[in-house]
């Protein structure tokens, strides 16, 4: 669905219009082929750049063609569960008269932008762009946040860890993973427009400009870090499991060796063949207390040796 929003400095709040007019702010979510059609006729666009921005799996680049800016990145979002994280693609087009943006799902950090809440100009296309990608390295900063803090709470209590707590794990690791994947090629093309003539830059546009390569430059170190930490953590836990698996393994062997000296000896003397003390009237507290001292024996080596 294509959504046109207006504001000048002179406006008290953003405004949406039925048709496209200079300075307008044009949104698409879930844009169908029509959508994409209307979009290139109204504003010129390339339909093959366009036709990018329907791919899900679309990666982060930068395009130019002809008086038109095309940026691709992704932005994250929680799945309706909310206990996995995941990205989607957006490109955001910058011409000389109109900013768009198309999305394929609902975007978490364009919604104070829709709403009116985050104060915005649309006719100040370069500083509209440079707020956008502000909001969606925000989003980025406050996932980033929250799984922190899982992971932290995670790391201090690795031997009550439980299986759903390492699949939770590995799912973080596949959501970093993907922003990382994501804010690197996204850091690389907020440089080459920063550097070159690609959009028309003032002062503040470049303070905030510079900002954003930082904020983007930090984030991209934060996930490698909190990466870093969850494979510890699964290393850690991995060895602590083989390690328990061993002591457990090793105490099964010790106590299946400690049981078949009892049932070897008790088998030799249930022998229906004659055999030493079979007229004892003692035989079989004899052959208890033998019993009694090669188990003792047994366990006393064990224990000796950390086995049990």
């Amino acid at each position: 669905m294509i959504t046109y929003y207006f504001r000048t400095v002179k406006d008290e709040k953003l405004q949406t219009f039925a048709e496209p007019r200079t300075g307008v702010w044009v949104h698409v979510a879930e844009p169908t082929d029509s959508d994409m059609a209307v979009l290139a006729t109204q504003f010129a666009l390339d339909p093959s750049i366009l036709h990018d921005a329907k791919d899900f799996f679309e990666v982060p680049r930068f395009e130019r063609s002809g008086s038109v800016a095309y940026f691709f990145t992704r932005y994250p979002y929680e799945e309706d569960d909310g206990k996995e994280i995941d990205t989607a693609p957006v490109m955001i087009a910058v011409g000389e008269s109109f900013v768009v943006t198309i999305v394929l799902r609902d975007a978490p950090f364009l919604i104070d932008f829709l709403s009116g809440t985050k104060n915005i100009f649309t006719t100040q296309k370069t500083k509209l762009f440079l707020e956008l990608m502000s909001s969606l390295l925000d989003s980025y900063s406050r996932e980033l946040l929250k799984m922190n803090r899982e992971v932290n709470k995670n790391k201090t209590k690795l031997r009550t860890i439980r299986t759903r707590t390492i699949e939770q794990l590995v799912w973080y690791e596949n959501a970093l993973n993907d922003m990382i994947s994501a804010l690197v090629p996204t850091n690389a093309w907020l440089a080459q427009v920063l550097s070159g003539n690609h959009l028309q830059f003032f002062k503040e546009d470049v303070a905030l400009g510079e900002d954003l390569t930082i904020t983007n430059n930090q984030l991209v170190d934060s996930a490698k870090t909190l990466l870093k930490t969850i494979q510890n953590i699964r290393s850690a836990y991995e060895s602590l499991l083989t390690g328990s698996l061993n002591n457990t393994i090793r105490m099964l062997a010790a106590l299946t060796v400690v049981l078949t000296i009892p049932t070897t000896i008790a088998s030799l003397f249930g022998m229906n063949v004659k055999i030493p003390l079979a007229e004892n009237p003692h035989a079989f507290w004899f052959v208890v207390v033998l019993i009694i001292a090669f188990m003792s024996a047994v366990l006393f080596y064990f224990t000796r040796n950390r086995w049990l």
